[in-house]
């Protein structure tokens, strides 16, 4: 019984490291990020997009992850100024903009006749 419980404890401390460690490297890959996306947008773009994280933080990390794309492939040269960054965000809305469509399915009465 103790052998089992010391095997399970050294296990839970292998994994708390795995743990950590995973947390360390998500950390410095976000510090990088923030890094990268701080000398390619202008600060009030860094405004702008920092509130939209607020909001909605899963497409605040799509238009950066295309923002740090295209400046790795070389098609950002400048700065992204607030205006630039508002037409990206206007292609991006136009591009995944959701078609909903609702149904209306009618209960029928037991006391209905479709005869």
């Amino acid at each position: 019984m103790q052998e089992l419980m010391a095997q399970n404890g050294v296990g839970n401390s292998q994994n708390a490291d795995k743990q950590k460690a995973q947390e360390e490297a998500k950390r410095d890959a976000d510090e990088q990020r923030q890094m990268m996306l701080s000398q390619i947008l202008s600060s009030e773009a860094r405004e702008r997009l920092a509130r939209i994280a607020l909001v909605k933080p899963e497409k605040a990390r799509g238009v950066e992850d295309v923002i740090l794309r295209a400046a790795q492939m070389g098609q950002i040269v400048e700065k992204v100024s607030e205006e630039r960054l508002i037409s990206l965000l206007e292609q991006i809305n136009t591009q995944t903009t959701k078609q909903t469509k609702v149904t209306i399915q009618r209960r029928r009465s037991v006391l209905e006749d479709d005869d």
